[in-house]
């Protein structure tokens, strides 16, 4: 209990009228009833200029005293189904029995900003970072504000550093012991190395073919061990182990180690949810977005056609790999009669005029099979555009063979139909030489190649995504989406704070140029769709639970169209996160300002 008191009284010294409130209140509904006039007053009083901070300090107040009042609300309340309010009364009454089970450092913390926002004391301009140079002006202005600019980038530059592609000349020559090492493993030449047919027959499956190719740890080795025994999807090409270290420390590889090394918890929570009948693994709702088999409908002008239920490895966050058997899996090819159906079923609805072929990884689908299904839909008079999403580039980038382009292009017509590739890489060191070439092949036949990113706890550090950005740009490839990860509870320990990306937009990516953050920052309503995040006329925050993790409302995106129902979410609680980057050897005292994103 003692870690509580020192919680209650830190959160209730950052603003002592709100503690006072709730003192001498006889019960949480007069305390709501009075905190509300006190902001209400705070709000009068800050926009007749009787209180004067800084112009940005006095924004920031006015977005916390405004996040608070939501807190309390009413309508939050119902939504969320907590009283946040009565929370806090328990807490100044000193209530110690009846407070909830779970109440953690989480909850204080991120609640403690917020009533610092509300008296105007954020702490996040108690430096300047420009000095306002009133006296200065032309010339002598512009000289002071490029040292400033110089300044800037250089502090961007150090979080930048850190972070390796694999294109760096050490990691380039670390790849390619790695190869050797690869090949004499499987006592193969470097024609098959770049033969992609090889990879496929040589997809890694287990935990003992990959510790005799890398080292593994004792956690990693026996997530895989125990994935493998639930009949858990497993697999890793040849090509992609390749980008792994040879040590286990993950110092440079963690993001490519994570993509495919499944966690202890990951693996605990899908094989209890296998048992589980009531579960659903399908978080995006998507059966309920299918009208007729391999076909995705949730925007008026696009569909989603998935010919191919598998991929050449398997990614442990993906939305779909509940779907999937195992990599490669017999029988992932959809039925001649099924793909007929579908396709079909697109020719008979003239307002489709994009269809996004995904699955499953379709690149892994043999030449004349790709060809089959690009014809088809080709004859279709209304779809001038064709997106293929495809991890390929990234994880088996020599699938991208001349005659794979030859047969893609064909049915890219500039001014009557468009074919375009949708792929993802996760981080700068997921990037190689190989890559580099998959992607050109693409580009020198005028098609685009776009990039969608999930943001995990993997590529979320200060500017790691600005890095990725930037290298993706310079081998021709344009960043589309970042994905704030799934709510699905079996990958939570991947999962980052909305407020994270919020911060990142705005603190990171705004730094360079825009052709580099040409992205949009997303998440994914089930059912409904991609919901912008950048405005808070997206989503709503409602409250934040005992345990610190925040809920959010979601507006779906036709909300000015039609009445649609709103989405409700639990985060991942903003503390956990950052002492989880201290783990990894961050200051969190670098992302302070996360806490005043709602």
């Amino acid at each position: 209990m003692n870690f509580k008191k020192d919680n209650i009284r830190r959160l209730f010294e950052a603003n002592p009228t709100i503690h006072g409130i709730l003192k001498e209140a006889e019960n949480h509904l007069i305390a709501k009833n009075l905190l509300v006039v006190y902001l209400d007053e705070m709000v009068r009083m800050l926009h007749l200029d009787i209180i004067a901070p800084k112009s940005l300090e006095w924004s920031l107040q006015i977005n916390c005293i405004y996040a608070l009042r939501k807190l309390i609300s009413a309508r939050s309340e119902n939504l969320s189904q907590f009283s946040i309010m009565k929370l806090l009364w328990q807490l100044a009454q000193e209530k110690d029995q009846e407070l909830p089970g779970d109440l953690s450092d989480a909850f204080f913390e991120d609640l403690r900003h917020i009533f610092m926002g509300t008296t105007g004391k954020s702490r996040v301009y108690d430096q300047e970072i420009y000095s306002t140079s009133a006296d200065m002006h032309g010339r002598e202005a512009a000289v002071q504000r490029s040292h400033q600019l110089d300044a800037v980038a250089q502090r961007c530059e150090e979080f930048i550093k850190r972070y390796a592609s694999g294109l760096d000349p050490e990691v380039k020559k670390a790849r390619q012991q790695n190869r050797e090492r690869i090949l004499k493993h499987f006592n193969a030449s470097p024609d098959d190395w770049n033969d992609h047919l090889w990879h496929l027959k040589n997809i890694i499956r287990n935990a003992e073919q990959l510790s005799n190719l890398i080292q593994l740890g004792d956690d990693e080795k026996k997530s895989i061990d125990k994935a493998k025994s639930g009949a858990l999807p497993f697999g890793i090409t040849p090509y992609y182990v390749s980008l792994m270290d040879q040590e286990p420390s993950r110092r440079n590889d963690h993001a490519v180690r994570a993509q495919v090394i499944p966690p202890a918890n990951y693996v605990k929570k899908m094989l209890k949810n296998k048992e589980d009948r009531s579960h659903s693994f399908d978080f995006m709702l998507e059966h309920d977005t299918s009208p007729i088999d391999l076909v995705t409908r949730r925007y008026p002008r696009i569909v989603i056609l998935k010919p191919y239920n598998t991929c050449s490895q398997i990614c442990v966050y993906c939305q779909r790999n509940w779907e999937i058997e195992d990599a490669l899996c017999p029988g992932a090819e959809a039925s001649e009669d099924k793909l007929e159906q579908a396709i079909k079923w697109i020719a008979e609805h003239p307002m489709i005029n994009e269809v996004l072929i995904t699955g499953g990884d379709p690149l892994v689908m043999e030449d004349g099979r790709i060809d089959n299904v690009l014809s088809r839909l080709a004859r279709i008079g209304h779809i001038e555009r064709i997106r293929i999403g495809s991890r390929t580039p990234v994880v088996l980038p020599q699938r991208i063979t001349d005659g794979l382009i030859d047969i893609i292009a064909r049915y890219h017509q500039p001014g009557l139909r468009e074919m375009a590739i949708v792929t993802h890489f996760e981080h700068p060191y997921e990037i190689t030489e190989d890559s580099l070439k998959a992607v050109q092949k693409f580009k020198q036949k005028g098609m685009s190649v776009y990039n969608q990113a999930v943001f995990t706890v993997e590529n979320s550090r200060r500017f790691e995504l600005v890095a990725l950005r930037r290298v993706l740009r310079l081998i021709g490839v344009d960043p589309y989406y970042t994905f704030n990860t799934k709510g699905k509870e079996e990958t939570r320990n991947y999962r980052v704070p909305l407020a994270r990306l919020q911060q990142e937009v705005k603190e990171e990516a705004r730094l360079f140029p825009g052709l580099v953050r040409t992205d949009e920052p997303v998440y994914n309503v089930p059912r409904l769709g991609k919901n912008y995040i950048r405005a808070e006329q997206h989503h709503t925050l409602l409250t934040i639970m005992p345990d610190g993790s925040r809920v959010y409302e979601f507006h779906p995106w036709e909300k000015k169209l039609a009445l649609v129902d709103t989405y409700i979410d639990s985060d991942v609680p903003i503390y956990d996160y950052l002492q989880e980057l201290k783990r990894r050897g961050e200051d969190p005292e670098d992302y302070r300002t996360i806490y005043f994103y709602f």
